[in-house]
């Protein structure tokens, strides 16, 4: 069962989305907030595996409460449901550790889809925010003053890389000639080392330390 915490400052959108929530037996809804600060109150009570997040609420906004919910002890998976689409708000979003960007006009079952992913540590994107993301990396000048990396092992840089890179498990097994399992396994580790919940964060985290060059492919 994948406990719920719903975050929205519509009643209209709040009520909509336990309707399609409850259809799922294997999803709870424990909880609705109208704002960040109620957001933080019921997740530090309540503990769920996700917290489908606004973005523009009064009090407390969906990106602020996001940074905070991720640093808690046991923090869930926040996946990001929101109207809005901008480079700016989308990389916010992420870099405050959401781990999952969904517009609120997704099909119902592509929500459900999305919190079954995030909560199996997948990354989830809608395919306009995730061509976004890629838009501004591949024109964004590398950081001047990186931020350092953790030490890594030059295994645990080679997966780095090609999770930056958007490539999948089962195409990292093949380039550097590891099992899936393996390279799952690294993965994981590397996950806990960087201090990052999934994918998305991995690859953020990538960048702005400079490990990547937009542009550049590794040979």
């Amino acid at each position: 069962m994948i406990d719920i915490l719903i975050v929205d400052d519509q009643d209209l959108i709040r009520d909509g989305l336990r309707a399609i929530l409850d259809d799922d037996p294997d999803l709870r809804v424990v909880g609705e907030a109208t704002d960040g600060s109620d957001a933080l109150r019921l997740n530090a009570t309540l503990r769920p595996h996700v917290v489908l997040m606004d973005l523009r609420m009064p009090g407390m906004d969906g990106i602020t409460a996001t940074s905070r919910i991720v640093q808690t002890d046991t923090p869930p998976y926040v996946l990001v449901l929101t109207t809005y689409d901008s480079d700016d708000t989308v990389l916010a979003a992420l870099q405050a550790g959401a781990s999952g960007y969904l517009l609120k006009d997704a099909p119902r079952g592509r929500i459900i889809e999305a919190i079954h992913r995030v909560a199996d540590g997948e990354a989830q994107l809608a395919p306009q925010v995730a061509q976004r993301l890629i838009n501004h990396i591949k024109t964004t000048p590398p950081p001047r003053h990186a931020a350092p990396l953790p030490p890594l092992t030059p295994r645990e840089l080679d997966i780095l890389k090609a999770i930056a890179r958007g490539r999948t498990n089962a195409e990292i097994a093949d380039h550097l000639h590891l099992s899936i399992t393996t390279v799952k396994s690294y993965a994981s580790s590397l996950f806990t080392k960087l201090a990052v919940s999934d994918r998305v964060q991995a690859t953020v985290l990538a960048y702005e330390s400079g490990l990547i060059t937009p542009g550049h492919e590794d040979p």
